[in-house]
């Protein structure tokens, strides 16, 4: 049984600390966690064992699945995709004995990223739009938009449409037509018109 609040569903094991802001559509699973000050768009789905906060930002239409967790300091825009089990952390030397709270680092998942089961995201850096981070794969440095990141420590291996497609030499998506250029400061964007 879910419980229903302003549009959103959210299964009777979820915990959903007060304040928190929910939005229409989204879905929170069995034995999920929000806690307070945190804001979810519309249409998310939060999957089982989540836990969120407190004070994060989660966009609109964005799919969280089981097992992963998003510390104060973590912001998702819209259409974020978080794989199984992927880890994000906040402090970037933590010490069990050593209370580290006020050096929480602000990391920033921009529009479409996907990161996939199990890769890590170390804390203070910023995923640009429509990046893919491969499964298991530990980013410990910005990520351009659109890139394909791999490895351990995780590096460029090609670039992604915003279709999800990984790209050929010639920068189009075969899925949707969409064309992009490699950029002189080795960056990828789409090209318009």
């Amino acid at each position: 049984m879910a419980i229903q609040s302003d549009g959103a569903s959210i299964h009777e094991s979820a915990y959903v600390d007060d304040p928190c802001t929910i939005g229409a559509g989204t879905k929170i699973w069995h034995f999920s966690h929000i806690l307070k000050n945190c804001h979810i768009g519309s249409d998310c789905s939060i999957g089982q064992n989540v836990m969120i906060g407190p004070d994060v930002t989660v966009g609109n239409r964005c799919k969280i699945q089981n097992n992963v967790s998003l510390y104060k300091g973590l912001e998702l825009e819209d259409g974020v995709f978080c794989g199984p089990s992927a880890v994000f952390t906040n402090v970037n030397n933590p010490r069990a004995e050593v209370e580290r709270k006020d050096e929480f680092r602000h990391t920033i998942i921009r529009r479409g990223a996907t990161i996939g089961a199990n890769a890590t995201i170390v804390c203070g850096h910023e995923l640009g739009a429509y990046c893919f981070i491969a499964a298991g794969a530990v980013v410990t440095g910005d990520v351009p938009a659109f890139a394909l990141m791999a490895g351990v420590p995780a590096r460029r291996i090609g670039w992604m449409s915003k279709a999800g497609i990984k790209l050929g030499a010639d920068l189009v998506c075969p899925v949707d037509g969409s064309r992009y250029r490699e950029t002189s400061h080795g960056t990828l964007e789409p090209i318009t018109g």
